[in-house]
Protein backbone atom coordinates (compact mmCIF):
# COMPACT_ATOMS: atom_id res chain seq x y z
CA UNK A 1 0.00 0.00 0.00
CA UNK A 2 1.24 3.75 -0.64
CA UNK A 3 -0.99 5.12 1.58
CA UNK A 4 -3.79 5.95 -0.62
CA UNK A 5 -7.12 4.99 0.29
CA UNK A 6 -8.83 2.75 -2.34
CA UNK A 7 -11.81 3.70 -3.74
CA UNK A 8 -13.78 -0.05 -3.59
CA UNK A 9 -16.06 -0.69 -0.99
CA UNK A 10 -14.68 -3.46 1.34
CA UNK A 11 -16.32 -7.18 1.12
CA UNK A 12 -17.50 -9.20 3.87
CA UNK A 13 -18.20 -12.76 4.22
CA UNK A 14 -21.71 -13.15 6.03
CA UNK A 15 -22.58 -16.79 7.71
CA UNK A 16 -24.99 -19.28 5.99
CA UNK A 17 -26.81 -19.20 9.56
CA UNK A 18 -27.88 -15.76 9.37
CA UNK A 19 -30.67 -14.52 6.61
CA UNK A 20 -28.98 -11.80 3.78
CA UNK A 21 -30.27 -8.30 4.91
CA UNK A 22 -32.55 -7.01 2.07
CA UNK A 23 -30.49 -5.21 -0.55
CA UNK A 24 -29.99 -1.41 -0.07
CA UNK A 25 -28.26 1.03 -2.75
CA UNK A 26 -24.66 2.56 -1.48
CA UNK A 27 -24.84 6.47 -1.24
CA UNK A 28 -23.61 8.08 -3.80
CA UNK A 29 -19.78 8.96 -3.08
CA UNK A 30 -18.78 13.06 -4.23
CA UNK A 31 -15.75 12.35 -5.75
CA UNK A 32 -12.49 12.87 -3.77
CA UNK A 33 -14.76 11.93 -1.08
CA UNK A 34 -14.02 8.36 1.35
CA UNK A 35 -16.53 5.96 0.95
CA UNK A 36 -18.97 5.29 3.41
CA UNK A 37 -18.55 2.15 5.20
CA UNK A 38 -21.45 -0.01 5.58
CA UNK A 39 -19.70 -2.32 7.69
CA UNK A 40 -20.83 -2.96 11.15
CA UNK A 41 -18.80 -1.83 14.43
CA UNK A 42 -15.64 -3.75 14.86
CA UNK A 43 -17.20 -5.28 18.10
CA UNK A 44 -19.59 -7.43 15.37
CA UNK A 45 -17.53 -7.70 12.62
CA UNK A 46 -16.59 -11.05 13.61
CA UNK A 47 -18.97 -14.39 12.67
CA UNK A 48 -17.36 -16.22 16.51
CA UNK A 49 -19.21 -13.00 18.35
CA UNK A 50 -22.52 -12.88 17.02
CA UNK A 51 -24.97 -14.71 18.86
CA UNK A 52 -27.62 -16.35 16.01
CA UNK A 53 -31.12 -15.58 16.56
CA UNK A 54 -33.21 -18.90 17.77
CA UNK A 55 -35.17 -20.23 15.46
CA UNK A 56 -38.94 -19.47 15.29
CA UNK A 57 -41.08 -22.56 16.92
CA UNK A 58 -44.95 -22.80 15.91
CA UNK A 59 -47.28 -23.12 18.75
CA UNK A 60 -49.27 -25.82 18.44
CA UNK A 61 -52.86 -26.07 19.67
CA UNK A 62 -53.89 -27.64 22.95
CA UNK A 63 -55.28 -31.42 22.01
CA UNK A 64 -57.52 -33.27 24.66
CA UNK A 65 -59.16 -36.75 23.84
CA UNK A 66 -62.77 -36.98 23.86
CA UNK A 67 -63.21 -37.80 27.64
CA UNK A 68 -61.10 -35.01 28.84
CA UNK A 69 -63.57 -32.55 26.74
CA UNK A 70 -66.77 -34.15 28.80
CA UNK A 71 -64.83 -33.42 31.88
CA UNK A 72 -64.10 -30.18 31.04
CA UNK A 73 -67.66 -29.42 30.01
CA UNK A 74 -69.53 -31.28 33.11
CA UNK A 75 -66.84 -28.91 35.46
CA UNK A 76 -68.00 -26.03 33.98
CA UNK A 77 -71.36 -26.76 33.99
CA UNK A 78 -71.33 -28.33 37.73
CA UNK A 79 -69.43 -25.99 39.65
CA UNK A 80 -72.35 -22.74 39.37
CA UNK A 81 -74.58 -25.81 40.94
CA UNK A 82 -72.09 -26.67 43.49
CA UNK A 83 -71.73 -22.99 44.83
CA UNK A 84 -75.45 -22.60 44.57
CA UNK A 85 -76.02 -25.68 46.61
CA UNK A 86 -73.40 -24.47 49.14
CA UNK A 87 -74.64 -21.16 49.20
CA UNK A 88 -78.17 -22.92 50.96
CA UNK A 89 -79.42 -22.94 54.40
CA UNK A 90 -78.61 -26.76 55.37
CA UNK A 91 -81.83 -28.12 56.64
CA UNK A 92 -83.13 -28.07 60.25
CA UNK A 93 -82.31 -31.13 62.59
CA UNK A 94 -85.43 -32.73 63.95
CA UNK A 95 -85.20 -34.01 67.19
CA UNK A 96 -87.05 -35.93 69.90
CA UNK A 97 -87.96 -32.68 71.26
CA UNK A 98 -89.52 -31.35 67.74
CA UNK A 99 -91.62 -34.41 67.13
CA UNK A 100 -93.33 -34.51 70.73
CA UNK A 101 -94.28 -30.52 70.21
CA UNK A 102 -95.81 -31.14 66.81
CA UNK A 103 -97.32 -34.32 68.83
CA UNK A 104 -98.76 -31.86 71.54
CA UNK A 105 -99.77 -28.78 69.00
CA UNK A 106 -101.84 -31.91 66.73
CA UNK A 107 -103.61 -32.84 69.60
CA UNK A 108 -104.90 -29.50 70.99
CA UNK A 109 -106.86 -29.45 67.21
CA UNK A 110 -107.61 -33.31 66.58
CA UNK A 111 -107.83 -34.75 70.27
CA UNK A 112 -107.60 -38.87 70.45
CA UNK A 113 -110.73 -41.25 71.32
CA UNK A 114 -110.65 -42.48 75.02
CA UNK A 115 -109.01 -45.86 75.86
CA UNK A 116 -112.35 -46.92 76.43
CA UNK A 117 -114.09 -45.51 73.01
CA UNK A 118 -111.59 -47.85 70.73
CA UNK A 119 -111.98 -50.68 73.14
CA UNK A 120 -115.72 -50.37 72.71
CA UNK A 121 -115.42 -49.94 69.02
CA UNK A 122 -113.62 -53.01 68.37
CA UNK A 123 -115.60 -55.39 71.28
CA UNK A 124 -119.31 -53.82 69.96
CA UNK A 125 -120.01 -56.02 67.08
CA UNK A 126 -119.46 -59.19 69.51
CA UNK A 127 -121.88 -57.78 71.86
CA UNK A 128 -125.05 -59.49 72.09
CA UNK A 129 -128.25 -58.67 74.64
CA UNK A 130 -129.44 -62.35 76.30
CA UNK A 131 -132.97 -62.76 77.19
CA UNK A 132 -134.90 -65.99 79.34
CA UNK A 133 -138.30 -65.92 78.56
CA UNK A 134 -141.23 -68.81 80.76
CA UNK A 135 -143.42 -68.80 77.65
CA UNK A 136 -143.46 -67.92 73.73
CA UNK A 137 -143.29 -64.40 74.29
CA UNK A 138 -141.15 -62.73 71.91
CA UNK A 139 -138.42 -60.75 72.87
CA UNK A 140 -139.41 -56.97 74.63
CA UNK A 141 -140.36 -54.84 72.38
CA UNK A 142 -137.15 -52.68 73.54
CA UNK A 143 -134.49 -54.40 72.11
CA UNK A 144 -132.41 -52.72 70.20
CA UNK A 145 -133.23 -51.85 66.63
CA UNK A 146 -136.56 -51.94 67.80
CA UNK A 147 -137.13 -48.10 67.66
CA UNK A 148 -138.08 -47.89 71.16
CA UNK A 149 -136.57 -46.66 73.98
CA UNK A 150 -136.18 -48.92 77.38
CA UNK A 151 -137.36 -48.18 80.80
CA UNK A 152 -135.15 -48.50 83.48
CA UNK A 153 -136.07 -51.22 85.19
CA UNK A 154 -138.94 -52.68 83.32
CA UNK A 155 -139.52 -56.20 82.99
CA UNK A 156 -141.63 -57.59 80.14
CA UNK A 157 -144.03 -60.21 79.95
CA UNK A 158 -142.07 -63.65 79.85
CA UNK A 159 -139.05 -62.23 80.56
CA UNK A 160 -137.30 -64.44 83.84
CA UNK A 161 -133.81 -62.83 83.10
CA UNK A 162 -131.90 -60.22 81.16
CA UNK A 163 -128.23 -60.32 80.86
CA UNK A 164 -125.31 -59.87 78.25
CA UNK A 165 -123.38 -62.27 76.16
CA UNK A 166 -120.17 -62.10 73.79
CA UNK A 167 -119.78 -63.84 71.04
CA UNK A 168 -116.63 -66.03 71.00
CA UNK A 169 -117.19 -67.93 67.27
CA UNK A 170 -118.63 -66.69 64.42
CA UNK A 171 -120.40 -69.53 63.90
CA UNK A 172 -123.02 -67.75 66.46
CA UNK A 173 -121.16 -69.52 69.54
CA UNK A 174 -122.27 -67.33 72.68
CA UNK A 175 -120.80 -67.02 76.37
CA UNK A 176 -123.15 -65.58 78.74
CA UNK A 177 -123.83 -66.19 82.84
CA UNK A 178 -125.95 -69.44 83.78
CA UNK A 179 -128.16 -67.61 86.24
CA UNK A 180 -129.43 -65.23 82.97
CA UNK A 181 -130.64 -68.27 81.51
CA UNK A 182 -131.08 -70.84 84.43
CA UNK A 183 -135.08 -71.58 84.77
CA UNK A 184 -135.64 -70.24 80.96
CA UNK A 185 -137.78 -72.05 78.83
CA UNK A 186 -136.55 -70.09 75.93
CA UNK A 187 -133.61 -67.79 75.30
CA UNK A 188 -133.41 -64.96 72.81
CA UNK A 189 -130.48 -63.25 72.01
CA UNK A 190 -130.51 -59.85 70.05
CA UNK A 191 -127.10 -59.14 67.86
CA UNK A 192 -125.24 -55.31 67.40
CA UNK A 193 -127.51 -55.05 64.21
CA UNK A 194 -131.04 -55.43 66.20
CA UNK A 195 -131.20 -58.96 64.52
CA UNK A 196 -132.77 -61.11 66.82
CA UNK A 197 -132.82 -65.33 67.10
CA UNK A 198 -133.85 -68.07 68.99
CA UNK A 199 -130.84 -69.63 70.75
CA UNK A 200 -129.78 -73.36 72.56
CA UNK A 201 -128.13 -73.86 75.91
CA UNK A 202 -124.96 -76.45 74.69
CA UNK A 203 -122.99 -76.17 77.52
CA UNK A 204 -123.07 -74.92 81.14
CA UNK A 205 -120.70 -74.59 83.79
CA UNK A 206 -122.12 -74.66 87.14
CA UNK A 207 -118.82 -73.28 88.85
CA UNK A 208 -118.20 -70.20 86.84
CA UNK A 209 -121.43 -69.50 86.52
CA UNK A 210 -121.25 -69.49 82.95
CA UNK A 211 -123.22 -70.96 80.37
CA UNK A 212 -122.55 -71.55 76.39
CA UNK A 213 -125.51 -70.83 73.85
CA UNK A 214 -125.65 -71.35 70.27
CA UNK A 215 -127.90 -68.70 67.79
CA UNK A 216 -129.86 -70.51 65.69
CA UNK A 217 -129.72 -67.58 62.81
CA UNK A 218 -127.14 -64.56 62.36
CA UNK A 219 -125.88 -61.80 60.88
CA UNK A 220 -124.03 -61.84 58.04
CA UNK A 221 -120.86 -59.77 58.87
CA UNK A 222 -121.04 -61.57 62.52
CA UNK A 223 -117.60 -60.88 64.16
CA UNK A 224 -115.91 -62.97 67.08
CA UNK A 225 -114.47 -61.44 69.66
CA UNK A 226 -110.23 -61.47 70.14
CA UNK A 227 -109.57 -63.42 73.68
CA UNK A 228 -106.50 -62.20 75.59
CA UNK A 229 -105.21 -64.89 78.38
CA UNK A 230 -105.01 -62.94 81.65
CA UNK A 231 -101.62 -64.39 82.80
CA UNK A 232 -99.62 -60.96 82.40
CA UNK A 233 -102.78 -59.43 84.32
CA UNK A 234 -101.92 -56.68 86.89
CA UNK A 235 -103.58 -54.57 89.07
CA UNK A 236 -104.17 -51.20 87.88
CA UNK A 237 -104.58 -52.01 84.72
CA UNK A 238 -107.52 -50.37 82.54
CA UNK A 239 -110.33 -52.08 81.44
CA UNK A 240 -114.15 -51.97 79.85
CA UNK A 241 -117.06 -53.16 81.10
CA UNK A 242 -119.75 -53.21 78.21
CA UNK A 243 -123.48 -54.54 78.83
CA UNK A 244 -126.92 -53.92 78.81
CA UNK A 245 -127.47 -52.81 82.46
CA UNK A 246 -130.98 -52.82 83.55
CA UNK A 247 -131.57 -53.88 79.32
CA UNK A 248 -130.28 -50.89 78.88
CA UNK A 249 -128.04 -50.76 76.23
CA UNK A 250 -125.50 -51.53 75.04
CA UNK A 251 -123.71 -49.51 78.09
CA UNK A 252 -120.10 -48.69 78.24
CA UNK A 253 -118.47 -48.22 81.54
CA UNK A 254 -114.46 -48.27 82.46
CA UNK A 255 -112.25 -48.60 85.37
CA UNK A 256 -108.95 -50.94 86.33
CA UNK A 257 -108.15 -54.35 87.86
CA UNK A 258 -108.64 -53.78 91.00
CA UNK A 259 -107.61 -57.20 92.25
CA UNK A 260 -106.76 -60.52 91.67
CA UNK A 261 -107.52 -64.28 92.30
CA UNK A 262 -111.04 -62.84 94.21
CA UNK A 263 -113.93 -64.87 96.13
CA UNK A 264 -117.53 -64.59 96.05
CA UNK A 265 -120.36 -65.62 97.68
CA UNK A 266 -123.95 -65.39 96.53
CA UNK A 267 -126.82 -63.07 98.15
CA UNK A 268 -127.69 -66.56 99.04
CA UNK A 269 -124.76 -68.06 99.94
CA UNK A 270 -125.54 -71.21 98.04
CA UNK A 271 -122.65 -70.58 96.15
CA UNK A 272 -119.06 -69.72 96.14
CA UNK A 273 -117.28 -68.57 93.09
CA UNK A 274 -113.35 -68.06 93.38
CA UNK A 275 -110.12 -67.58 91.16
CA UNK A 276 -112.00 -63.96 89.83
CA UNK A 277 -111.14 -60.75 88.51
CA UNK A 278 -112.00 -57.86 90.58
CA UNK A 279 -112.87 -54.54 88.54
CA UNK A 280 -114.08 -51.43 89.33
CA UNK A 281 -115.73 -50.56 86.19
CA UNK A 282 -119.73 -49.84 86.81
CA UNK A 283 -121.77 -53.14 86.53
CA UNK A 284 -125.62 -53.91 87.71
CA UNK A 285 -128.12 -56.32 87.39
CA UNK A 286 -127.97 -56.85 83.30
CA UNK A 287 -124.12 -56.49 83.32
CA UNK A 288 -123.72 -60.09 83.57
CA UNK A 289 -122.28 -62.05 81.06
CA UNK A 290 -120.77 -58.96 79.31
CA UNK A 291 -116.87 -58.64 77.99
CA UNK A 292 -114.45 -57.19 80.70
CA UNK A 293 -112.19 -56.21 77.49
CA UNK A 294 -108.25 -54.54 78.11
CA UNK A 295 -107.61 -51.23 76.16
CA UNK A 296 -107.07 -53.50 72.90
CA UNK A 297 -111.18 -54.52 72.88
CA UNK A 298 -109.53 -57.79 74.08
CA UNK A 299 -112.09 -60.43 76.22
CA UNK A 300 -109.85 -60.99 79.42
CA UNK A 301 -113.24 -61.90 81.61
CA UNK A 302 -116.73 -62.39 81.73
CA UNK A 303 -118.76 -60.26 83.84
CA UNK A 304 -120.67 -62.24 86.46
CA UNK A 305 -121.33 -60.71 90.10
CA UNK A 306 -121.25 -57.03 92.06
CA UNK A 307 -120.74 -56.48 95.99
CA UNK A 308 -123.66 -56.02 97.46
CA UNK A 309 -123.67 -55.35 101.44
CA UNK A 310 -127.00 -54.42 101.46
CA UNK A 311 -130.15 -55.97 99.43
CA UNK A 312 -130.63 -52.89 97.16
CA UNK A 313 -128.48 -54.93 94.20
CA UNK A 314 -126.57 -51.59 93.30
CA UNK A 315 -123.25 -51.03 91.92
CA UNK A 316 -121.02 -49.83 95.37
CA UNK A 317 -118.18 -49.77 93.44
CA UNK A 318 -116.19 -53.91 93.66
CA UNK A 319 -117.74 -56.21 90.23
CA UNK A 320 -116.47 -59.60 89.93
CA UNK A 321 -115.57 -61.23 86.25
CA UNK A 322 -114.62 -65.57 85.55
CA UNK A 323 -111.35 -65.27 83.83
CA UNK A 324 -111.71 -65.39 80.15
CA UNK A 325 -109.64 -68.80 80.29
CA UNK A 326 -112.10 -70.78 82.13
CA UNK A 327 -114.84 -69.46 80.47
CA UNK A 328 -113.25 -70.95 76.82
CA UNK A 329 -112.16 -74.24 78.41
CA UNK A 330 -116.18 -74.55 78.53
CA UNK A 331 -116.82 -73.21 75.14
CA UNK A 332 -114.44 -75.92 74.02
CA UNK A 333 -111.84 -73.28 72.49
CA UNK A 334 -108.28 -74.57 73.08
CA UNK A 335 -106.40 -72.92 76.12
CA UNK A 336 -103.92 -70.38 75.89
Amino acid sequence: MNGRRSNRTPLYSHSSRVASPPAVDPPEVAPGQPAASTAPPSSAASPSATAAPAPTQRRRGLALPAWGWALSGALLLGGPVLVWQASQPKPPVITQKHIDAAVREALKTQPLPSPAAKAYEKIRGSVVRVVGLDDDTPVADAAPGSGKKPVAGESHGGEIGVGSGVVIVDSGLILTNLHVVSGAKRVQVVFSDGLESEATVVNVMPENDLAVLRAQRIPDDLQAATLRSTADLQPGDRVTAVGFPFGIGPSVSSGVVSGLKREFRSPEGKQVLSNLIQFDAMANPGSSGGPLVTDDGEVVGIVTAILNPVQQRFFVGIGFAVPIENAAGGAGLPPF
